[in-house]
């Protein structure tokens, strides 16, 4: 283990695993930390982790200066051929997204891929969700882009106003 990865499995050990664990994570490990950038594995639910992401980065940066960015591995990886988008998306999506946002009631479907823009349907809870976008740019998006190479982009084909139970109503903006 380098200097960097040890840093960080201190901070880890330190004070975000008591989180993580109880939010339904076994555990969180250092996988790799090479040229600033540490990719973390989840044992357990990655969907536990995946909506704190952006704030255990947060913590790991402050805590590790020379930590520039922190990405979540895949417990098992998606297919990565560019036939194999459309089912490597759906893989992503029901393994680690979905169980995450389970907790909203709610739930993202691919609608389909042309041309690598990956077309996603948000239901139940998600639907006219007002922080449908927050979820969508900072969570769905940035893992798919991390699982999904040859990803080009993320649209949202929701009609979201026909939305009967979000779970955040837009009059909570």
């Amino acid at each position: 283990m380098n200097d960097l990865a040890a840093e960080v499995t201190a901070v880890l050990e330190r004070s975000i695993l008591p989180s993580v664990i109880a939010r339904g994570a076994a555990a969180l490990h250092v996988v790799a930390a090479e040229d600033g950038v540490v990719t973390l594995r989840a044992d357990g639910s990655p969907g536990a982790v995946l909506p704190i992401l952006g704030r255990i980065e947060a913590q790991i940066r402050a805590a590790v200066p020379g930590v520039t960015a922190v990405r979540l591995a895949s417990a098992d990886p998606a297919p990565s051929g560019a036939g194999d988008i459309a089912e490597a998306a759906r893989a992503v999506l029901d393994a680690e997204i979905n169980p995450a946002i389970a907790a909203h009631r709610g739930r993202v479907r691919l609608a389909g891929v042309t041309g690598g823009w990956i077309r996603v349907r948000l239901e139940g809870g998600c639907q006219g969700c007002s922080l449908a976008e927050v979820t969508l740019r900072q969570g769905i998006e940035p893992l798919l882009r991390a699982r999904l190479p040859q990803m080009t982009g993320l649209v949202d084909v929701t009609d979201h106003e026909a939305g009967t139970e979000p779970f955040f109503s837009p009059e909570k903006r």
